[in-house]
């Protein structure tokens, strides 16, 4: 991460997760683990810091004696909304790696992938040889008065925006088993057999 500087690794955990039942996801148990935690583990040796986008349960995440960061925009606006509130509020890293909190299984090398097929974009996300994963995020924070109007605008679509804003793809298909994420019931109960 030396050509980039020191980088914030932050978990997205504030979204409110209708397919989960609207539980918490991140404090959802994997193998003896919250799901946020199982990400932190794997984020903090390739970053200088990590925070916690979070909306709810402030307090358990707090206890991580991890930053713990609200959205500045009410009623769960979505995961752009999380990204500014963190970069508004963390002056100390340029650069800001995001990852959601239901992704327990994000390679050790994030980081160093995304730096390494930036080029000169403000902005990159994971694609796994399938779909687009853009909450997997690499992001300066020079973006953050687009991305502050934009939200003002009533536009929440995180591509839409990246793309905007002179962000790309970057295709990590090697390592695509790492990019699953937790959405219902039946998957965490899948990963806990598979444990």
């Amino acid at each position: 991460m030396n050509a980039l500087g020191p980088v914030t690794g932050v978990i997205l955990a504030g979204g409110k997760a209708s397919r989960m039942g609207g539980q918490d996801k991140g404090l959802l148990m994997l193998n003896g683990k919250p799901l946020w935690k199982h990400v932190a583990d794997t984020l903090a040796p390739q970053v200088a810091s990590v925070v916690i986008s979070a909306n709810r349960n402030l307090e358990i995440y707090q206890e991580s004696g991890l930053l713990v960061i609200q959205d500045g925009l009410a009623d769960y606006p979505g995961p752009l909304a999380g990204m500014l509130s963190v970069m508004q509020h963390c002056s100390d890293n340029e650069w800001f790696l995001f990852c959601p909190c239901d992704t327990p299984h994000i390679p050790q090398t994030l980081a160093a992938c995304l730096q390494d097929k930036r080029h000169d974009a403000p902005v990159v996300w994971v694609h796994d040889g399938e779909r687009d994963h853009p909450t997997i995020a690499l992001m300066h924070r020079r973006i953050i008065p687009a991305l502050a109007d934009y939200l003002a605008r009533g536009e929440r679509r995180v591509m839409v925006f990246m793309r905007e804003n002179g962000g790309h793809s970057v295709d990590l298909s090697h390592l695509k088993p790492a990019f699953a994420n937790v959405n219902t019931p039946e998957d965490l109960a899948r990963w806990q057999e598979k444990a």
